[in-house]
C-alpha cells in the first residue's frame, strides 16, 4: 500500500457499545496493525439531541479492557484532533459553503410541516415521496429563489438544511474490498441534508470531512452504512478528494431466528451484548467483563464471526489475529452469533491462562465463603479443576469439597455402597494411616497394591472412597483429592462416610 494505513472506529456516544460496534473496532484495530498502520477513535456527537452522558468513557474503556486501544483519540496523540466531532463544529461551515458555491448544494427552506404534506399527498396517491431531482426544484430552495431572497432569508433567521445536489441519471460502479463492485442508481437517491441552520453537519457531511482530514486511507464499517456508500463517494468527488477504500463488514445475527443481534437477544437467552456493564435507571445490563469473560477470548470469538484464516484454526492470540488478519477473507454474509460457542472460546483461553494468575481471581470467591487459603495450594486446587470450567466463577461448584467436607451424598451414587462397603472402608482407613509418603503417587500405588494382592475389585473400593470424600462421583482425579486434603481429613471424612452412608 503506497499511502500509509490509517483507519477509525467513529462511534456515536448514544449508549453502550453493542458487540456488533466492538467488531468493527476489532477488524479496523487488525488491519492497522497488519500493515503498521494508526488506528484512531472518532467521537461521532453531531446529533446532541442523542447524547448519553457516560457513553464516551465506557468506549474508552471498553477498547481498553479488550487491548484494542486506539493510537490516537481523545485526549491522546491528537496529530489531526479534535477527536471529538462537537469540538469540531466551526470547521463544517466552510465545506458546506464550499459545496454552494460549486453547485453541488443548495439551501431548502421546507418547513417539517410542508414535507408533510407532500409526503401524506404521494401516499393518497400510491407513490413513496424522495426529495430528489424529481420534486427539489418545485419546492422551497435556492434552485428556483434568487440569490438575493435566499441570502435575506437566512439574514432574516429563517430555519433552512443545506442538501446535497445528487446527480441525474449516472450509474455509479463502486469498489468495495469484501464486497466486489456495487451499482447505485442516482436517480434514486434522495438529497440528503448535509447542514442545519443551528451551525451543525450531519452525519454525512462531518464524517466525509474528518476522514479527508484525518487522512483515513480505508473506511472498516458495518453493512448498515452501504447504502451511504454512493453519497459519500460523490462528496468526495464533489469537493475534489481521493475518496478512501470501503469495505463493508457483513452483519452479527441473532442465535435464533432472523436479523440483527439486539440487546432484547441477549436479554432473552441470557448473554451479554455488552463488553462491560452498563447501569441506567431502567435497570442493568450485563456484560462480558461482569459475567467473567477474558477480553481475549471475546477478541478471539468476535474475529471469527464474519472472518476465517481459511484453516480450521479457531484459537488465536491478538498478535496471531493480526499476522493473519486479510480483509478479503471477511464473509459478504451475516454471522449468526452462538451463546455456546460463545463460551467455549473462554473455556479455551481459560485452560490457557497461568494457574497463579486464576487462583488470584479465586480467591476472592474463596474469602466470601470463608476460607483463607495459601495461594500455592488454591494455585494447585485451581490446576486440577479449570479443564471443567468456563468460567472462574465454577472454580467454587467444581472444588468446594477440597475445602469442606460433603454434608450429603448424591443419592443414585449412594447406590455403589454395598453391604460390604463399611467393611472394606474399614480396612482402607487401616492403609492409609501407614502411609508416611502422602502424596497422590506414592498414596495410589499403595492402595491399589492393596486391592490387587486382596483381589478386591476396583468398582468396590474406588467409587464408594471417592463419594466419601466428595458427595457425589465427581471431581479430578481421586488421589490428588486424598494429597491436598490430607491423611486426617481423608479418613474422618471416610468414617463419616461409614456412619452416614
Amino acid at each position: 500500500m503506497s499511502k500509509q494505513v490509517r483507519v477509525r472506529f467513529a462511534p456515536s456516544p448514544t449508549g453502550p457499545l453493542h458487540i456488533g460496534g466492538v467488531r468493527t473496532a476489532l477488524f479496523n484495530y487488525l488491519f492497522a496493525k497488519k500493515h503498521n498502520g494508526v488506528f484512531y477513535l472518532r467521537i461521532e456527537d453531531t446529533d446532541q439531541t442523542r447524547f448519553v452522558p457516560g457513553a464516551e468513557a465506557y468506549i474508552m474503556e471498553a477498547l481498553e479492557w479488550l487491548a484494542i486501544a486506539p493510537d490516537e483519540t481523545v485526549g491522546k496523540n491528537e496529530k489531526f484532533g479534535p477527536y471529538r466531532q462537537s469540538d469540531r463544529k466551526d470547521l463544517y461551515q466552510q465545506y458546506a459553503d464550499q459545496l454552494i458555491n460549486s453547485g453541488w448544494a443548495y439551501y431548502a427552506f421546507d418547513t417539517p410541516e410542508s414535507l408533510d404534506a407532500h409526503r401524506k399527498q404521494h401516499e393518497a396517491e400510491g407513490k413513496t415521496f424522495i426529495y430528489n431531482h424529481h420534486n427539489r426544484e418545485k419546492l422551497d430552495t435556492s434552485l428556483v429563489i434568487s440569490a438575493e431572497e435566499t441570502a435575506k432569508r437566512i439574514e432574516n433567521g429563517e430555519h433552512y438544511v443545506i442538501r446535497f445536489k445528487t446527480p441525474v441519471n449516472e450509474t455509479l460502479h463502486l469498489q468495495d474490498i469484501i464486497r466486489g463492485e456495487v451499482k447505485f442508481e442516482t436517480n434514486l437517491l434522495d438529497d440528503k441534508v448535509l447542514f442545519k441552520s443551528d451551525g451543525m453537519p450531519t452525519y454525512h457531511l462531518a464524517n466525509i470531512v474528518d476522514d479527508h482530514l484525518m487522512e483515513t486511507s480505508h473506511v472498516i464499517r458495518g453493512e448498515e452504512w452501504l447504502p451511504s456508500m454512493p453519497l459519500h463517494v460523490l462528496l468526495y468527488r464533489a469537493f475534489g478528494w481521493d475518496a478512501p477504500e470501503f469495505a463493508h463488514l457483513p452483519l452479527i445475527l441473532k442465535p435464533i431466528g432472523n436479523g440483527k443481534l439486539s440487546k432484547r437477544d441477549g436479554d432473552k437467552l441470557g448473554f451479554p451484548v455488552f463488553p462491560l456493564e452498563w447501569k441506567t435507571e431502567e435497570g442493568v445490563s450485563s456484560g462480558y467483563r461482569e459475567k467473567g469473560f477474558f477480553p481475549e477470548a471475546v477478541i478471539n470469538f468476535l474475529a471469527l464471526l464474519g472472518w476465517n484464516d481459511g484453516t480450521d484454526k479457531e484459537i488465536f492470540s491478538l498478535d496471531e489475529l493480526v499476522e493473519a488478519f486479510d480483509l478479503n477473507r471477511v464473509h459478504k454474509s451475516g454471522a449468526k452469533f452462538d451463546p455456546e460457542k460463545n463460551k467455549w472460546f473462554n473455556h479455551q483461553h481459560l485452560v490457557k491462562q497461568n494457574n497463579e494468575d486464576l487462583a488470584k481471581d479465586f480467591t476472592p470467591i474463596l474469602v466470601e465463603k470463608g476460607f483463607s487459603t495459601p495461594l500455592e495450594l488454591t494455585t494447585k486446587i485451581v490446576s486440577l479443576i479449570k479443564e471443567r470450567a468456563h468460567f472462574v466463577s465454577e472454580f467454587w461448584e467444581l472444588s468446594d469439597f477440597f475445602f469442606q467436607a460433603p454434608t450429603s451424598y448424591d443419592e443414585k451414587a449412594s447406590k455403589n455402597w454395598k453391604e460390604e462397603t463399611p467393611a472394606l472402608m474399614q480396612e482402607l482407613t487401616s492403609v492409609l494411616e501407614n502411609i508416611e509418603d502422602f502424596t497422590s503417587v506414592n498414596i495410589e500405588t499403595i492402595v491399589k497394591d492393596w486391592m490387587t494382592k486382596n483381589e478386591i475389585g476396583m468398582g468396590k473400593v474406588m467409587q464408594p472412597f471417592r463419594l466419601s470424600l466428595v458427595g457425589a462421583l465427581k471431581g479430578p482425579h481421586l488421589f490428588d483429592i486424598v494429597e491436598i486434603i490430607g491423611k486426617e481429613e481423608t479418613i474422618s471424612r471416610i468414617q463419616k462416610a461409614i456412619v452416614a452412608l
